[in-house]
């Protein structure tokens, strides 16, 4: 465990020595925003380290440990499992959004290596012009979501079949507690030997602090299709999202239940964003054919998804449009067969064309409060982890009704072998600096928020809690592991042993990002 810190002051001279005054900020407004994720509140920073070169986070690091404070890093910040909340001793915030640049394109060896702070949405914007993506191409908050937050906390939906965005990685640098570089492994194979890339992936910054990072790249398709269907319960959407993903149909293939689809129905119209309207029309290729697409939207506004029980939404992609317009016609023939029917494509068509919107859904339509859990399973375990959450719900209805907290999920599949289920809650309750900053201000003056909810909050944390039991019962996956998800109890004892000599050897004095992981 980190030690004491008998003098702040003088630690933080030593710091600022070190990184340099302007890396280091220690006003309160600064210390109170860094001690927020999107869900929770931890213990402001002693400082935040804010560094423009890895050198500088390096010197940083090693002064600061070296005076017993721990290190805390942070990626984007879109995290709500407290990957970056800290409250058990004096700690340096690691803010890397400065160290952004995007520092080889390697379009013969089909390489790309950026600074750990750079962001999906930026790494996307420069490869576009060259034809290029990574095979797991981030998340939906990438507009603030860094690469590297996504190498620690890992991640998924843009190239879903392909995996998660970790499996686009081939080498880290890493700054480790004591202020050493390492790297890991091969710029342009993985692995070679033991896999020290995976070690440091998913970990949650208790390893280290991502500095750069070398990811693989594919050809961007040139051929879409897309679908978007109606599946009239639980049961056949399960199984015509299983169907698809077996078959590696769909480069993506995601689902909205009930109450999240009309959630995302009154917070957004399709079809009022002009950029994002522009841009799907642009996508498509032919004049004609932008203007056709464009009517479509258009006209099915919000409609479309009235009356619909379960939605359904995929992508198919590849080179050649006669294929990928079979492979749709196969997901529709799939989705029959489970009882499902077509709908306005819509969706897909936007989201596809506009990757990173703004994170305007952390927030409810009315400014409710919004926080998610999840867990990744097996096809052979959705259908009994989807009703056991719906009884927890059931024997927590009263209070929810009561204290107006609202449950949806969204689901999608994440390679041939997994789904996964994402509940989300929804709950009257005050923002915090977080979402005050990344929410659209044009956005965020609509709303019309609430005041503090405590026991709404309260009993989200308890409906929290009894869904990962359920996960954990039924032995699934997760991704930001951070300090809410049981990683030791999903472990066989031996593996936690090495686990935690890897740990000792990387981190011997415990002070990087202590207790994530479930790591003292």
């Amino acid at each position: 465990m980190a030690t004491l810190v008998k003098d702040d002051a003088g630690a933080l001279d030593a710091l600022i020595a070190a990184a340099g005054a302007d890396a280091v900020l220690t006003d309160a407004a600064t210390r109170d925003f860094f001690a927020h994720d999107v869900y929770a509140t931890g213990t402001p920073p002693l400082a935040v380290l804010r560094p423009s070169s890895v050198d500088q986070l390096a010197r940083g690091v090693a002064a600061a440990t070296g005076q017993g404070l721990a290190i805390v890093p942070r990626g984007g910040g879109m995290s709500y499992t407290g990957g970056y909340l800290y409250s058990n001793g004096g700690f340096v915030l690691v803010d890397t959004g400065a160290l952004d640049a995007i520092l080889d394109i390697d379009a013969t060896d089909m390489t790309v290596t950026v600074e750990a702070g750079c962001t999906w949405a930026k790494l996307h914007e420069a490869l576009k012009p060259l034809g290029l993506r990574c095979p797991s191409w981030g998340t939906l908050s990438g507009l603030r979501a860094s690469v590297g937050g996504g190498m620690s906390q890992n991640g998924t939906f843009w190239g879903a079949r392909a995996g998660s965005v970790v499996d686009s990685a081939l080498s880290f640098d890493v700054v480790l507690a004591d202020g050493r570089i390492v790297s890991t492994g091969s710029d342009f194979f993985r692995p070679f030997g033991p896999d020290l890339t995976g070690m440091f992936a998913a970990d949650t910054g208790a390893f280290g602090v991502k500095a750069r990072v070398t990811l693989r790249l594919v050809r961007e398709a040139s051929a879409f299709a897309y679908g978007s269907f109606s599946l009239p319960d639980h049961i056949g959407l399960l199984g015509a999202m299983s169907a698809i993903a077996r078959e590696g149909l769909a480069s993506e293939n995601f689902a909205f239940d009930p109450f999240l689809q009309s959630q995302r129905m009154k917070r957004d119209s399709l079809a009022k964003d002009a950029k994002s309207l522009l841009n799907m029309m642009k996508s498509q290729g032919s004049a004609w054919k932008a203007l056709k697409e464009g009517a479509k939207v258009v006209t099915a506004g919000r409609s479309f998804l009235k009356d619909v029980p379960f939605s359904l939404h995929t992508i198919a992609e590849g080179r050649h449009q006669g294929a990928v317009d079979a492979e749709m016609a196969e997901i529709g023939r799939i989705v029959a067969a489970h009882g499902g029917s077509a709908i306005e494509n819509s969706i897909p068509k936007i989201l596809r064309s506009n990757p990173f919107p703004p994170p305007n859904s952390m927030l409810g339509p009315d400014g409710e409060r919004w926080v998610p859990v999840h867990g990744f399973l097996p096809h052979s375990r959705l259908v009994e982890a989807w009703e056991r959450i719906e009884a927890l719900y059931a024997d927590n209805a009263d209070a929810m009704t009561r204290l107006e907290v609202n449950a949806g999920a969204m689901l999608a599949a994440v390679s041939r072998s997994a789904c996964l289920i994402e509940p989300v809650f929804f709950w009257p309750d005050v923002m915090n600096p977080l979402h005050r900053a990344a929410v659209e201000p044009d956005h965020l003056r609509k709303l019309k928020g609430f005041p503090e909810g405590l026991e709404a909050r309260a009993l989200v944390g308890e409906l929290r809690a009894g869904v990962i039991a359920i996960f954990r019962s039924l032995e699934a996956a997760h991704l930001q592991i951070a300090r809410t998800y049981p990683l030791k109890a999903s472990h066989d004892p031996a593996a936690w042993d090495i686990l935690t000599a890897l740990k000792r050897a990387v981190d011997p004095k415990g002070v990087m990002n202590p207790g994530s992981l479930g790591l003292e």
